[in-house]
């Protein structure tokens, strides 16, 4: 008897230490396994929906395929859904945001400085006032360009172009009253034309202006670097100047250079839909924040080379109120609303 309970009690010992291995194996092919159940256990979202209001291929869309690449592999979120529904600038999209996903705490939009001079030439019922501020995550410099057969060689022949007969170089951007358009704008103000004159074709977005150079559609076109780079790399497009206060590369030189005092970046970021308790906008908030610090963010700024333009909640909020006031000012000042 006695034997037999010592043979019990090691079968049970043997039976526990069985368990615990089991157990520790278990934990630690969790622990690293990508996108397993430890991951699972730790996002903040079992789902995220992204609401971008332009059609695919320009760089609120490109933003937003970036920020569910990073969420998902960050193991912030399980999944992701995004929708896309384009047109003026965001301003077609954006009444379907605000009523189809009020209340809803697992909605983002995708938008920017587009948006605000969109919804100001349009005279647009609503604009980016309407909706939450959550975090503003890119700012990025715009490129002129135009097809590499094109006679004009480099910056200063288009401005010439544009002073001597601005209706004859028509150039292909974003919706209308956006950055792209008030950069134009601008430039003809510096030139001594006015905005009116310009022949500026508005497109959905950078995709689709890409598209209107490559073909010979038009004479030139304006749209972010992120969104040209492949193409100028490539030999496809020829780049003549940059919106930004500095160079992006030593072979393109900025407006600034060139002799016209205009620098116009676009910066982009996300929205939540009204009806949101301040808890639920505050966990987007963090999650964008939670997102922002990965290494896998740091990664995707580099490659579209997009600045880090950080800025979130109630400091976001103040920035796109004096946003719309100053953009309001200057598309009245050149013409445009």
């Amino acid at each position: 008897m006695r034997s037999g309970g010592r043979i019990e009690k090691m079968e049970t010992s043997m039976n526990n230490r069985r368990q615990m291995l089991q157990a520790a194996l278990a934990l630690t092919s969790l622990a690293v396994a990508p996108g397993g159940a430890a991951a699972r256990a730790e996002a903040l979202y079992p789902s995220l929906r992204l609401f971008i209001p332009a059609n695919p291929g320009g760089g609120w869309d490109g933003l937003g395929r970036a920020i569910e690449h990073v969420v998902r592999r960050a193991g912030l979120v399980d999944a992701v859904q995004v929708e896309n529904v384009g047109g003026a600038g965001g301003t077609v999209g954006l009444p379907r945001f605000l009523t189809q996903y009020r209340n809803r705490p697992e909605g983002l939009m995708v938008a920017g400085s587009v948006m605000v001079g969109a919804a100001i030439a349009n005279k647009s019922a609503a604009g980016v006032l309407d909706v939450a501020p959550v975090a503003r995550l890119t700012e990025e410099v715009s490129v002129l360009v135009v097809p590499p057969d094109s006679p004009i060689t480099d910056i200063r022949g288009l401005l010439d172009r544009l002073k001597s007969n601005p209706g004859a170089v028509s150039v292909a951007g974003g919706s209308a009253g956006g950055t792209e358009h008030i950069t134009l704008g601008l430039m003809l103000k510096a030139l001594g034309r006015s905005a009116r004159e310009a022949s500026y074709v508005a497109y959905s977005g950078g995709g689709p202006a890409q598209a209107a150079v490559l073909g010979g559609q038009v004479v030139a076109a304006i749209s972010g670097i992120s969104e040209f780079g492949e193409q100028i790399r490539a030999g496809r497009l020829r780049a003549l100047a940059t919106t930004g206060e500095r160079r992006v590369g030593p072979d393109v030189p900025t407006l600034k250079e060139s002799g016209v005092d205009v620098a116009l970046p676009t910066w982009r970021g996300v929205f939540c839909a009204p009806g949101l308790s301040a808890p639920q906008k505050a966990a987007l908030v963090s999650l964008m924040e939670r997102m922002h610090e990965t290494p896998e963010w740091r990664e995707i700024l580099a490659q579209r080379g997009w600045d880090d333009a950080w800025l979130p909640g109630e400091a976001f909020g103040r920035f796109l109120a004096r946003e719309v006031a100053e953009t309001t000012a200057v598309l009245k000042d050149i013409g445009l609303a």
